[in-house]
């Protein structure tokens, strides 16, 4: 009896636990936001991190609503996102300063102005730091044309 009355406490205080983490998950992300920027910036640049699935949503809700000024899409996630299209960042951007490139620097710039302009910043994170394959970041990416035809050449 003594065990059953054990099990039954264990379980509604890890119900009570859990949903106490639940409603408390996007105020803690704010606040790690808010009062530890370095940790935050790190978080949010560094897409091999593993986190609690609840409170990666709730950075990527974060990022979706307005990502911090120093946040840059491009410097962050168009890397990745290149890579799922089989472009090399680095050596596009070298292109782009080379006469006669496979792109030209106005060209590269518009790439990187729209990524940081992107409306799907919290999805992108999200799928970026999922491994998403080529058709979701089709879906995903305003640059989605352009990276395919640069793939092409």
């Amino acid at each position: 009896m003594d065990t059953a009355q054990n099990t039954e406490t264990t379980s509604w205080w890890g119900r009570l636990t859990e949903r106490c983490y639940a409603t408390s998950t996007a105020t803690l992300a704010r606040n790690v936001k808010q009062e530890a920027g370095a940790s935050y910036d790190a978080l949010i640049n560094d897409l091999e991190r593993p986190l609690e699935p609840r409170f990666e949503q709730a950075v990527a809700k974060q990022l979706a609503a307005g990502q911090p000024a120093h946040f840059r899409p491009a410097n962050t996630l168009m890397p990745v996102m290149m890579q799922r299209f089989g472009l090399n960042e680095s050596a596009l951007e070298k292109s782009a300063l080379e006469e006669g490139g496979v792109i030209n620097h106005a060209d590269y710039v518009a790439l990187r102005d729209t990524c940081n302009a992107c409306a799907a910043v919290g999805d992108c994170w999200k799928a970026m730091r999922a491994s998403a394959e080529l058709d979701e970041c089709r879906r995903l990416c305003p640059n989605a044309t352009a990276f395919d035809t640069l793939a092409a050449q």
